[in-house]
């Protein structure tokens, strides 16, 4: 039987009106995979049909072709990524902003530690501009939005900042990005449980 219209015995079809259900496991098919390629250079529309036990005509309904895919994984990461992020900002005690801000960064960079190729990936394609002299836009900068309002919030409670909250939150997002990918290129050099008290430090730099 051609690929084409093969279904894997073992997967219980959708019922009509479940599209979005396919397509939620089509991309977590997707980020599996990314996962275990290290990358997205062996990710096919093919190994990813296979992974949700579909053919791989199922796919073509919800993305068009492979470059869909893969922007369809960006957002379903970079969501990923930013629930992590408010969730570990929402465990924290309103009225400790430091740590609020903290939280924000630690889950920033489990995810980025746990997840080298989906993190390769994102930072490749996490911002775009309208035009060259336009402010950078996408799912990155708004990120960098959260730590943003994260400093400016400890401004307004009395925690001075050195820069502004603006700039404060660029300075806290490269160091965590730049720390980050010192422990992915150089494992000797970089020990997880290094990453997040250089983080911290970072973090109390910012402060008066």
């Amino acid at each position: 039987m051609p690929e084409e219209v093969e279904v894997s015995a073992g997967r219980t079809r959708n019922r009509w009106g479940e599209g979005d259900r396919l397509r939620g496991e089509i991309l977590d098919a997707a980020s599996r995979l990314l996962s275990e390629l290290g990358g997205e250079d062996g990710l096919t529309i093919r190994g990813v049909a296979r992974a949700v036990g579909i053919a791989p005509a199922s796919i073509y309904q919800h993305f068009t072709d492979r470059s869909a895919l893969v922007a369809g994984l960006l957002d379903y990461e970079f969501a990923r990524l930013r629930a992590e992020m408010e969730a570990a900002e929402a465990s924290e005690d309103p009225a400790d902003v430091v740590g609020r801000v903290r939280a924000l960064i630690h889950a920033y960079c489990r995810f980025a530690m746990d997840n080298p190729g989906h993190y390769r990936l994102m930072m490749a394609n996490g911002t775009s501009r309208a035009t060259p002299d336009a402010y950078p836009q996408g799912p990155l900068p708004d990120l960098i939005e959260l730590l943003t309002t994260g400093f400016a919030r400890c401004d307004a409670a009395g925690f001075s900042l050195r820069v502004p909250a603006e700039r404060a939150g660029v300075i806290a997002f490269v160091g965590a990005h730049g720390r980050v990918a010192l422990f992915h290129t150089s494992p000797a050099r970089g020990a997880a449980d290094s990453v997040v008290p250089f983080v911290d430090e970072l973090v109390a730099l910012v402060f008066a």
